[in-house]
């Protein structure tokens, strides 16, 4: 098995590399590559971090902005900035589940229309009042003790 990848990234590693040649010949040499450092590897370190950060601060700023208009600012500010590190870590999770591959996609959009199916089986106010209770518990981590 190991022979087997060992064979099959060297044959990829030989493809790209006759690619990169055919593409030289095309278009000439390379220049130099773009961004802040002469190192390709650091620059695409600090392009992950700069779109990473701008992702965040965006989705931050619409949730606030989708919560806000119900509950006040301050109120929505606190449930966004204050959520458990689980909570962080289960969306993330599955955000890469459902972005790595069409089956991951459908699954999560399953699991997402099964959730909504479940909420609306629910009583209205006993859906709302469960979610309310959720905002609440973390805006204010320290009243759920």
């Amino acid at each position: 098995m190991a022979k087997a990848n060992k064979k099959a990234n060297h044959l990829t590693d030989v493809a790209s590399d006759k690619l990169a040649d055919a593409a030289e010949d095309i278009r000439g040499p390379r220049e130099d590559v773009p961004g802040l450092s002469p190192n390709p590897a650091t620059n695409l370190i600090i392009n992950d971090i700069l779109l990473r950060s701008v992702g965040r601060l965006s989705r931050m700023t619409v949730e606030k902005a989708v919560l806000g208009r119900k509950y006040g600012s301050q109120f929505a500010k606190d449930a966004v900035e204050n959520r458990s590190l689980v909570h962080t870590l289960a969306a993330y999770g599955v955000t890469k589940v459902a972005t790595k591959s069409v089956p991951g996609a459908l699954i999560v959009g399953t699991g997402l229309a099964f959730k909504v199916l479940f909420d609306r089986s629910q009583s209205r106010r006993k859906s709302r009042r469960a979610g309310e209770k959720t905002l609440r518990e973390q805006a204010d981590p320290d009243s759920a003790i």
